[in-house]
């Protein structure tokens, strides 16, 4: 089976429809894939849930698909970083499903694992609690969250083999191996692509059995979400 594609948008074009779950990795700009999220707008694709961490900035990573107008909804845990996620939401434009960042992580995690749904303190007694049940163990009170399952999912590694194992590197790791377990197809972009045999197996982070699909784009921009500088 080859998982290799020659381009972001090749490797879209029969899988992405209107109405899809998309899971996207990413933490900030912090491993996003980049190619991936451009082609996807260029898809021209409609009333997409969006399942991220947050929706990068304005006019860079997910930001992107908000200016198009092409997500309906946000399943995330942060919104601070992008003035036209806080508008179209505040305007009621865009349908946000705040989730705390443990819990949307586990969501991810639990739903590759085949795990339909579990049980957590974090959010007990709050809005985050509201419509959902809520049961005791041993004293404690947790609220039940269902796990989340991907259309598609779009992540971003350093290095892959031919197989699609994923090596990712240090803080761009983040979200993107539970995303990449999330999909029911999951694309992934990355930089370097190596020979099967050529990773050494104690040092794969995420296994070829999660992705369908592999993208290189060698050069990405990444952007740096805020930058700080001496005076």
């Amino acid at each position: 089976m080859n998982k290799v594609y020659p381009d972001a948008a090749t490797a879209l074009k029969d899988i992405v429809k209107d109405g899809q779950t998309i899971a996207v990795g990413g933490f900030g700009l912090c491993g996003i894939p980049e190619a991936l999220i451009a082609a996807l707008r260029d898809s021209g694709v409609q009333n997409l849930t969006a399942i991220s961490n947050n929706a990068g900035v304005d006019g860079f990573g997910l930001g992107q698909l908000l200016t198009t107008r092409q997500i309906k909804k946000m399943i995330a845990s942060y919104v601070g970083e992008n003035k036209e996620f806080e508008r179209q939401y505040l305007a009621g434009e865009l349908e946000l499903e705040f989730t705390p960042q443990g819990t949307l992580a586990e969501k991810l995690r639990a739903g590759g694992a085949g795990i339909p749904a579990f049980f957590t303190k974090t959010g007990v007694g709050t809005l985050v609690a509201e419509g959902k049940e809520v049961r005791e163990f041993d004293g404690a009170r947790y609220v039940m969250e269902r796990s989340l399952v991907a259309d598609v999912s779009l992540v971003k590694a350093q290095k892959a083999d031919k197989a699609g194992n994923l090596v990712f590197n240090k803080t761009a790791r983040n979200f993107n191996p539970n995303v990449a377990m999330a999909g029911k197809v999951t694309v992934v972009e990355v930089e370097e692509l190596v020979e099967v045999g050529q990773l050494d197996p104690d040092q794969i982070h995420t296994p070829g059995i999660f992705v369908h699909r592999i993208v290189v784009n060698a050069t990405p921009e990444k952007r740096i979400e805020q930058r700080t500088v001496r005076a």
